[in-house]
């Protein structure tokens, strides 16, 4: 029986700072891996960085509303969802999703999406196309291995969570969405994913993580999901 993993990329991932050939590498030659075991991939492009730039220098040349920032992060994350449908060549789809509720088909085993609407990131995009294809459980790598209990970058002293449901990680992040925001997995997503019910685990870019996590082996990361056993 196929498997259908639904992934959100983190834009930050591809492009930290100029794009990340070694990380693209070894990316593709997992998945690839993977598909010949009968996986097939639904990968969901971030702006990161990339959008992040365009958002910063815009806003100080130009007076910008949040709808005008986040349409030049859409766009962005449109730029790095195409470099990936290339890379994949024959065995993606030659189209991008943009729309995650329109009536999906897919006969090849890899399909490339990015950005919609202004008001969220690529995440919430993730829950909605997850919902679309009835599958629970969303991949969100990114450059954030863990979610904390506080800011990592602020509080040397926050600490990793394993385990966490909806509530409390809705609690930490906050509830307010604004172009460029950076948290593990956006507020407005987070929200949608509680309502439907859904599973997001959130890992860093280490691939051989990502890889024994593929193979249902222990892996590092954060699980979130609507009730935490304790």
């Amino acid at each position: 029986m196929q498997k259908t993993i639904i992934m959100s990329l983190g834009g930050s991932v591809v492009v930290p700072d100029k794009i990340d050939v070694k990380f693209l590498r070894s990316f593709k030659k997992i998945i690839n891996k993977f598909i010949k075991k009968n996986y097939r991939f639904v990968i969901y492009c971030g702006g990161g960085n990339v959008a992040r730039n365009y958002q910063k220098t815009a806003s100080q040349i130009a007076k910008l509303n949040n709808n005008d920032l986040d349409w030049l992060g859409i766009h962005a994350t449109r730029l790095n969802a195409n470099l990936l449908k290339i890379l994949f060549e024959d065995n993606s789809e030659n189209i991008i999703i943009e729309n995650p509720n329109k009536k999906i088909k897919f006969n090849k085993k890899i399909l490339i999406a990015a950005g919609w609407l202004p008001g969220w990131s690529t995440d919430y995009d993730a829950v909605l196309l997850a919902k679309n294809l009835k599958i629970k459980t969303i991949i969100n790598m990114s450059n954030v291995n863990y979610v904390y209990d506080k800011d990592p970058k602020k509080n040397k002293n926050a600490k990793k969570i394993k385990n966490i449901c909806w509530k409390h990680y809705r609690k930490i992040i906050g509830v307010k969405w604004k172009a460029g925001l950076n948290k593990p997995f956006d507020p407005v997503a987070a929200k949608e994913a509680e309502k439907l019910g859904s599973k997001v685990i959130i890992i860093g870019k280490n691939l051989k993580n990502f890889e024994n996590l593929l193979n249902n082996k222990r892996f590092d990361g954060t699980i979130i999901k609507k009730s935490i056993k304790f």
